[in-house]
């Protein structure tokens, strides 16, 4: 492949961390490049992202050369030649030029080289297959360049073979074509993918979560996920069915009111109908406890949501807090199909613009004063006089505080009774 293209508007090849890394280790016989994401990213001309750098010096020179400019290295895969450097508290992954000598997974074997070519060969997409040096010029040994410009993600060389060397890589054809392709995914790749499907039981969920939430947000989401379960990749990762109508249609609602896109909000939309599926989910992905959480608020009874008026929605509101309102209210707005009012749900879903919910004002004291002692009891009565409060539309005037706690006494009397 030709070297034709120099990359334009790269100040920080000039100046800055990377420049300083570059800088440092070019020379003596040893070249650095600028390698993999922040190539394509800015051929694309949007953020940059981790700044990784490939290199010809061994790791052992690598961290010579950090320790004699008074830099930190930190030794964070020596095994595989990838030592970090922190320069102004930004961290650069640096790795000797390699090839796999034996491929199972994560735990490849390599060797370290100084083929470029070979480097770039081992790379999984054209995309992320370029380099660039100090002077901004752009090396493609793999059809990076005319990807980029049809915004085609594609394997370098044999898909299969990529892909058994890290099944992950199947997530990641679609996560990397949801963010940076057109139309539909690689036809070749694509195959690959579902003709190797088997090995994404062989991940750890903790990766697969990754990735999973990554595609979440990537802007072509809707289409990558549905050529997924079209393939029947969805299926092995969350054991259970996977619902794109409500994904499109979350992902609609977030543009309409100007949110930003929500990984475990969409995931809602995409795999959950009731909280079993939440669990399931959870579970599989191992997600965070707030990650559960959320997800399990979402699926909770998110059907009661729909056609509510809003004195009704003020007490979810009220109840669930600003984050669980409006993530459940749009599953409820997803799950509904096409036929339903969406200025209704967009009401419903502005609300916590337009009202904030006040604090109960009732405490424990008005209830002692009342002859209610400490213990469970007194938690019962501010239970039910909160309830009365929200029925009463939040009052916050004495007479009608004072009404809600002497009804709410008056029951406890009556309740006494033998």
């Amino acid at each position: 492949m030709s070297d034709a293209r120099v990359l334009d508007n790269a100040p920080w090849l000039k100046s800055g961390p990377a420049a300083r890394v570059l800088k440092l280790l070019n020379g003596d016989g040893e070249e650095a490049r600028v390698v993999g994401g922040a190539v394509r990213n800015a051929l694309l001309q949007i953020p940059l992202g981790d700044v990784d750098i490939a290199t010809t010096a061994l790791p052992a020179e690598v961290i010579r050369r950090a320790k004699a400019a008074g830099i930190k290295s930190v030794p964070t895969g020596i095994e595989h030649g990838t030592v970090t450097l922190v320069i102004d508290a930004h961290p650069f992954e640096v790795t000797t030029l390699r090839e796999d000598t034996e491929t199972f997974g994560r735990k490849a074997k390599v060797a370290f080289g100084r083929d470029w070519v070979r480097d770039a060969e081992r790379r999984d997409f054209t995309i992320n297959g370029l380099s660039v040096d100090a002077e901004g010029r752009v090396h493609d040994h793999v059809g990076g360049l005319d990807d980029i410009a049809a915004k085609r993600v594609r394997f370098i060389g044999e898909a299969s073979q990529r892909i058994a060397e890290d099944y992950l890589r199947i997530l990641r054809f679609f996560r990397i074509h949801a963010a940076y392709g057109e139309g539909q995914p690689d036809r070749a790749g694509y195959l690959a993918c579902i003709g190797c499907r088997a090995g994404l039981a062989a991940l750890s969920a903790e990766r697969v979560r990754l990735e999973m939430l990554k595609l979440m947000v990537a802007e072509g989401a809707a289409g990558a996920v549905a050529a997924m379960v079209d393939g029947g990749l969805l299926l092995p990762i969350f054991g259970g069915v996977a619902y794109t109508g409500p994904f499109r249609a979350m992902i609609s609602s977030e543009r309409a009111l100007g949110l930003a896109p929500d990984p475990v909000r969409r995931l809602g939309a995409l795999a959950v109908a009731v909280t079993e599926d939440a669990k399931r989910v959870a579970m599989r992905l191992r997600l965070t406890n707030a990650e559960t959480k959320a997800l399990d608020s979402m699926g909770h009874r998110w059907w009661r949501l729909a056609g509510m008026d809003e004195a009704t929605a003020r007490r979810r509101l009220y109840r669930l807090g600003e984050d669980r309102y409006r993530d459940r209210l749009l599953l409820a707005w997803a799950r509904s199909g096409g036929n339903t009012d969406a200025a209704a749900w967009r009401e419903l879903a502005t609300l916590p613009e337009r009202w904030s919910a006040p604090k109960f004002p009732l405490k424990a004291a008005d209830f002692i004063a009342r002859g209610i002692a400490q213990g469970p009891r007194l938690g019962q009565a501010l239970a039910l006089a909160e309830d009365a409060w929200l029925a009463a539309d939040f009052p916050l005037d004495e007479p009608a505080l004072k009404a809600i706690a002497d009804q709410t006494i008056a029951r406890f009397t009556r309740d006494d009774r033998p």
